[in-house]
């Protein structure tokens, strides 16, 4: 028999032994990958059935810009709980996509900070001090308890209520406000772009730490 030889388009990495791989090798996204499943069982892409889902409404669309706009970022806050519902503190601490620091617990705790921040475009005065202190402490500070977890709701609801009474007190969505001269209708787009991002960034946690998809 002739003796068999690799195929010659095949790389450098493809014959590296798996043991030559060590950004692989204990990677447990790689090697632990939990079953897919849905909590819905209508509609197999979704996270809930319709009856469950708080984001379902029947009847028409908000009318007007202003209630559009407000209605598409409640359902993004909602989404962003909906991925943490059920988990352990350790579940929700869990950094599953490394190499990255997020967590859903992290998540929670980011957009809190971010609520905050959002304050300081509507004036002048001097900015709020962050909710955890130095930069990126809401992601690397994270810690599987469930003292932390309640936190992280409580400053949650307590910043997202806070900013949205002072954004409330604009009327006109053109008008600009703060140094930076930043329009109410931009930071209101903003905000919706900010959970948009971040309800993505769940949805991968999520899939990685119980298997659980759905839109």
């Amino acid at each position: 028999m002739p003796e068999q030889t690799e195929s010659p388009d095949r790389t450098d990495a493809d014959r590296l032994d798996r043991t030559d791989r060590p950004d692989q090798t204990d990677d447990p996204v790689q090697t632990d990958r939990p079953e897919r499943w849905t909590g819905s069982t209508v509609y197999p892409d979704m996270w809930a059935d319709p009856d469950d889902d708080p984001r379902n409404s029947e009847g028409p669309s908000p009318d007007g810009e202003l209630p559009t706009l407000q209605d598409y970022l409640k359902d993004y806050r909602l989404t962003l709980r909906m991925k943490c519902e059920g988990l352990t503190p350790e579940q929700l601490a869990r950094r599953s996509v490394p190499p990255s620091t997020m967590s859903l617990l992290g998540l929670l705790r980011h957009l809190a900070e971010v609520e905050r921040d959002w304050r300081n475009w509507l004036t002048e005065d001097e900015p709020l001090p962050k909710l955890y202190g130095a930069r990126d402490a809401d992601f690397d500070d994270v810690r599987p308890e469930q003292a932390m977890v309640d936190a992280a709701y409580a400053d949650l609801e307590r910043e997202q209520r806070a900013t949205d009474e002072a954004v409330h007190a604009f009327t006109d969505l053109g008008e600009r406000v703060g140094r930076d001269r930043v329009s109410i209708r931009e930071l209101l787009v903003h905000r919706i772009e900010e959970y948009a991002r971040h309800c993505g960034h769940a949805d991968l946690l999520r899939e990685c730490v119980d298997g659980r998809v759905g839109q």
